[in-house]
């Protein structure tokens, strides 16, 4: 299953059935998982993990060292799971000191020119869109969808399930459920579509509005609108999630929108 015309370092491990395409360099250090495919000029740099069921496709470059001037060649890695597919010209770099890894989850899709920085976690079912940038320790949660040309700043957090606007700069944490968009970037409602294609029944999506209606609608800071949420509402995973994201930000949650 490799081409001749590929570079596979002898310390690699590859399984048996992985297809190398021609041209492709894999470097010591690396483990790549069966039923995977590495597509033409694809370059898999020292650290690289990628697991079952990959594609990916030309021109992509995989565990490259970070940009970080801090980095001071620590052995760190990036870390792939299952069923991802990783289009062209993506560059996903390795984690440092800080961390230690850069993670993608499994069934996710990484669309062309696609960068993500070191010490990034990308959740599991996430979608990111063409020419979005994601810059250092970065946390995506799962079923995340981040459209086009998306510039997210380093430390921010994106919770479940949220659905960013193309062109967004994201520069606040940004709490689950919710859809995001506008300059700078806003809360605009719950990502109530996106829910009922995971199976959140109405009265859910109604229960999560409730929440947000709470943080972004009633004219309160964060602090009153969370203890109003905690003391007028039900538990719930879902009620809970929120509380924990908003309380445990580091740097704020993005703010509401307020037409003119």
């Amino acid at each position: 299953m490799k081409q001749p015309l590929a570079y596979v370092h002898p310390e690699a491990k590859i399984a048996d059935n992985v297809v190398i395409e021609p041209f492709v360099t894999i470097d010591k250090d690396v483990v790549i998982e069966e039923g995977t495919r590495i597509g033409s000029n694809a370059t898999i740099l020292e650290g690289t993990r990628i697991g079952k069921n990959c594609n990916v496709f030309p021109g992509a470059v995989i565990g490259a060292t970070p940009q970080d001037l801090k980095f001071r060649g620590e052995k760190t890695t990036v870390e792939i799971g299952d069923n991802t597919t990783i289009r062209e010209c993506v560059t996903i770099n390795r984690g440092t000191a800080a961390k230690g890894k850069t993670i993608v989850g499994s069934n996710c899709l990484l669309m062309a020119y696609v960068h993500i920085a070191h010490d990034s976690i990308v959740g599991n079912n996430c979608i990111i869109g063409n020419a979005t940038q994601i810059a250092g320790e970065v946390v995506i949660d799962d079923f995340a969808i981040l459209s086009g040309l998306v510039a997210v700043h380093q430390f921010v957090h994106i919770g479940s399930h949220v659905m960013v606007s193309g062109g967004s700069l994201v520069r606040k944490d940004i709490p689950p459920y919710v859809k995001a968009g506008r300059e700078p970037v806003s809360y605009i409602g719950v990502n109530s579509i996106g829910l009922r294609r995971r199976e959140f029944g109405n009265e859910k999506i109604r229960e999560i509005q409730d929440v947000y209606r709470y943080l972004y609608q009633k004219g309160m800071n964060n602090f009153t609108a969370l203890e109003a949420i905690e003391a007028e509402m039900p538990a719930s995973p879902e009620r809970d999630e929120i509380i924990l994201f908003v309380k445990n930000s580091k740097r704020g949650i993005m703010r509401g929108y307020f037409p003119e």
